[in-house]
């Protein structure tokens, strides 16, 4: 058995989701498929609840109706027949009327959660009418009948296969499931979600729940690319790429993955293949556990980053003074990106500025402290375990012009990191690409050649 997750782009028009159902049709082997919501879904289902929150409950009710309408229209663009557009527009109908029920409860996590997954099962639930009208054999499982999450939002892979393995042993012959990406349910049965990205984790666990032969990620590129396309020429799609190289590139910004899918699949050594819905003769790109590919793999760039600097006289000769530093992350649940130290400074980066205040005042007492905001850290995705000789040498050869504000290297035999400012990353994008990959692309450009 295999699993597939599509994401909101794959499912998000009629057109799309033609080509979505191809897909399926085409794997005869069994298959759970696993779907975000329709694109432009859950900002509009989040923009619903924060005007709950402000009490602007007419506004909140003329968005319901908007998103309503886009629902309508996509019905009358998917299915031919009568009999399944009144199946389809009666699911719409009844989902949005909950919605607007919804509005008159007081804003609430639960309220937001329970909000934000009606995306999911409304692209759930028209893909599996359209199946139907199609005369394609597949079932409908809710994912709030197994995918479940702990007081701190994390999940038992055991609970999840101890739950979805008896529901799909009730039909042994079906072929093909049809389940929720991203939402959940908690300990005590409140709707929850994996956060954001959360359908790639879905599928992951999933995978591991039934021990699959392969998890494929369908999105709207050609698997991974050795650079962020959208700002550099001459970018190649990476055919294999190991787990280790493909979790630091999917944490330091390389879009196509949430990067905690991985983690499910790697433990239970199921390979993931990354693929386009929109062309889906490429061959994608496959991640499994292997050694790294020798040298650079590729690229990759997250914005957002704020550095905080802490300068001490009181660091010298003192043990415990990190750990006093730390605890003051810790304490504010921020989690670091990037660390460095020397003798009477820590320089570290974060990418989440919610608790920025709290934090500087927390950090004060230890020293002088210094922010830098509009960041970038570069990620740059290898494996450096086996020749190190002359990697640094090339990265920093390659970025000569570029102010380089901090580097990581050593904590990982993966990944070297970056700190620039923002307004140079699309620079630096572009120099590591000509001076880290430009064989690799004149090789590949050659290939091309040949085969057309």
């Amino acid at each position: 058995m295999i699993v597939l997750k599509f994401g909101g782009t794959s499912v998000g028009s009629a057109k799309n989701i033609k080509k979505v159902v191809e897909i399926i049709t085409g794997l005869k082997e069994q298959k759970i498929i696993v779907l975000s919501a329709v694109s432009g879904t859950t900002n509009s289902l989040v923009d619903i609840y924060k005007t709950i929150n402000k009490k602007e409950i007419q506004h909140s009710l003329v968005l319901i109706s908007d998103l309503e309408v886009t629902y309508l229209s996509l019905i009358n663009e998917l299915f031919v027949t009568k009999t399944y557009q009144q199946k389809a527009n009666g699911f719409v109908l009844e989902k949005f009327n909950f919605l607007r029920k919804l509005t008159k409860n007081a804003a609430n996590l639960l309220l937001e959660n329970t909000m934000v997954a009606q995306g999911e099962l409304l692209s759930t639930n028209l893909v599996q009418l359209y199946l139907e009208e199609s005369e394609v054999s597949s079932t409908l499982i809710s994912a709030l009948d197994f995918m479940e999450v702990n007081k701190d939002n994390e999940p038992d892979i055991s609970k999840i296969k101890g739950k979805i393995i008896p529901i799909i042993n009730q039909k042994p012959k079906e072929t093909t499931w049809i389940t929720q990406g991203f939402i959940c349910k908690n300990e005590i049965g409140e709707f929850s979600n994996l956060q954001r990205g959360g359908s790639d984790y879905t599928a992951s666990l999933i995978g591991a729940a039934i021990n699959a032969k392969e998890i494929q990620i369908w999105t709207d590129i050609d698997g991974m690319h050795n650079n962020d396309p959208r700002f550099v020429e001459n970018t190649f799609s990476i055919e294999e790429i190991s787990f280790d190289e493909a979790a630091e590139l999917a944490y330091f910004g390389a879009k196509i993955l949430h990067p905690q899918s991985l983690i499910p699949a790697k433990e239970n050594n199921i390979p993931v293949l990354l693929k386009n819905t929109f062309n889906p003769v490429s061959k994608g790109t496959i991640i499994k556990n292997k050694k790294g590919n020798k040298g650079f793999t590729a690229v990759a760039a997250k914005d957002g980053i704020t550095a905080i600097k802490i300068k001490s006289y009181r660091m010298l000769m003192a043990y415990g003074f990190l750990k006093k530093v730390f605890e003051v992350f810790e304490n504010n649940q921020t989690p670091i990106d990037m660390i460095t130290t020397s003798e009477v400074a820590i320089s570290l980066t974060i990418d989440d500025i919610s608790y920025l205040s709290k934090i500087i005042s927390e950090l004060e007492p230890f020293g002088k402290i210094q922010i830098d905001s509009d960041l970038s850290i570069i990620c740059v995705a290898g494996d450096f375990s086996q020749k190190k000789e002359g990697v640094t040498a090339q990265v920093f050869n390659s970025l000569k012009g570029i102010p380089v504000r901090m580097i990581s290297y050593g904590g990982s035999n993966y990944n070297i990191s970056l700190l620039v400012k923002s307004t140079h990353k699309i620079a630096a994008l572009n120099s590591l690409n000509q001076g880290l990959f430009k064989e690799k692309y004149l090789l590949s450009e050659a290939i091309e050649t040949l085969e057309d």
